[in-house]
């Protein structure tokens, strides 16, 4: 999902305090409604709309409202599929609420996806600072209370009314999308525009490795190379890790892997994979893991693959529970640690992108026009999983 995000590099919070969100309650409900039951004089938009399981529908909706009081409107310039969007084509509503609005945006039901995008500022709204019409930003998809705990100490990933664009409130996958501004960061003159859809699952990778401590030096294992694995990668490199072994079995993914920063890709259907990274440590294991697939067999291979008092920072999304006994943390001093999303990390990932250490070209498999996101969008990506990582959307008209 979400999903899909270099500790010795300098990381700082977002320049706007989280504190200073403005509610979206009763703001996205309107759009909502207005949104998927518009009169005829209405001015429109094209928009891919979720309806329910296997069922995208691109129509046109009326254009956003004017933005309230903290938010922008934001001409969308490129927007990837996350394999979130993914999820609810395929088995939703499992992120998208139905049965009651939101707490935080007020949104339920039919809803534009879409959170990994970039875009043109074209109106602000009231008590908006630091932006200007025009400017190109990408948007953190993160939209939280501000109030609660974990707002009020730097985590806003985990705030208690933690509400994702494209999911909670409608996103990106449509011509133009409202957001709280401060969730903006801007884009230098010459940054890339197709890199812009392509923050997102950075920031992922990035924070799984700031989670993880120094890796100057260090040998990782990252479990899948998935677009957050493949992204985890890049961002290991960045941080300096002396040794990055992928475990992977897709053939194409392989070479994308070893294509972004992996040293070596173990194909855990050909050999014992634990049993190879201990030789390759000389009987140890790998200083630290990142688990990137979400499977009930990983969670613990992400544990095993790692020397004693090594640890394993968890950032898949796990859809059923594994068997694991906790003894093998007691009498290791292994740490497992969660990594959900990113807090923070856009600026670091804008910074790594516009000065080279990071290329996004391999990431990017497809680019599609919004009119064609469900069969050359979704549908390709559940015909060729393995061939594919990143493809991007753009919903302006051709």
């Amino acid at each position: 999902m979400l999903i899909y995000i270099c500790s010795n590099l300098a990381y700082g919070l977002h320049k706007a305090s989280s504190a200073n969100l403005p509610s979206c309650s009763g703001r996205s409900n309107q759009i909502e409604e207005t949104t998927m039951n518009h009169p005829e004089s209405m001015p429109t938009m094209r928009a891919a709309v979720w309806h329910g399981k296997n069922d995208i529908r691109v129509s046109d909706v009326p254009l956003p409202l004017p933005p309230g009081p903290g938010h922008v409107q934001i001409r969308v310039e490129w927007c990837g599929i996350c394999g979130s969007d993914l999820h609810e084509y395929l088995a939703g509503p499992i992120f998208i609420p139905v049965d009651m609005p939101h707490p935080l945006t007020g949104h339920k039901g039919q809803c534009i996806l879409g959170h990994e995008f970039c875009g043109e500022i074209t109106e602000l709204g009231s008590g908006v600072s630091g932006f200007r019409t025009g400017q190109r930003v990408a948007a953190d998809a993160c939209q939280h209370c501000g109030q609660c705990h974990y707002c009020q100490h730097g985590q806003y990933n985990l705030c208690e009314s933690l509400a994702f664009t494209g999911l909670m409130t409608n996103g990106a996958f449509a011509q133009y999308v409202n957001v709280p501004a401060n969730l903006l960061y801007p884009l230098p003159e010459h940054f890339p525009p197709e890199a812009g859809a392509l923050i997102e699952p950075l920031a992922v990778g990035v924070h799984a490795v700031k989670q993880a401590g120094s890796l100057v030096g260090k040998t990782v294992v990252v479990i899948g190379a998935g677009t957050i694995g493949l992204c985890t990668i890049m961002a290991a490199r960045a941080a300096g890790a002396s040794k990055i072994i992928t475990l992977e079995m897709a053939d194409a993914r392989k070479r994308k892997a070893l294509e972004v920063g992996a040293t070596q890709v173990l194909d855990t259907s050909q050999c014992d994979a634990v049993a190879v990274i201990k030789e390759m440590t000389g009987g140890y294991g790998a200083d630290i893991s990142f688990e990137c697939i979400g499977h009930k067999a990983t969670g613990p291979l992400a544990v095993e693959v790692i020397r004693k008092g090594g640890k394993a920072i968890l950032v898949g999304i796990f859809e059923e529970p594994s068997q694991f006994n906790f003894f093998d943390l007691v009498a290791t001093e292994k740490q497992v640690i969660g990594s959900l999303a990113y807090a923070g990390e856009f600026a670091h990932v804008i910074d790594l992108i516009s000065d080279g250490r990071f290329d996004v070209t391999p990431l990017i498999t497809g680019r599609i026009h919004l009119e064609d996101i469900v069969e050359k969008g979704f549908k390709e990506l559940v015909a060729n999983k393995d061939k594919n990582v990143k493809i991007i959307v753009s919903p302006q008209p051709k």
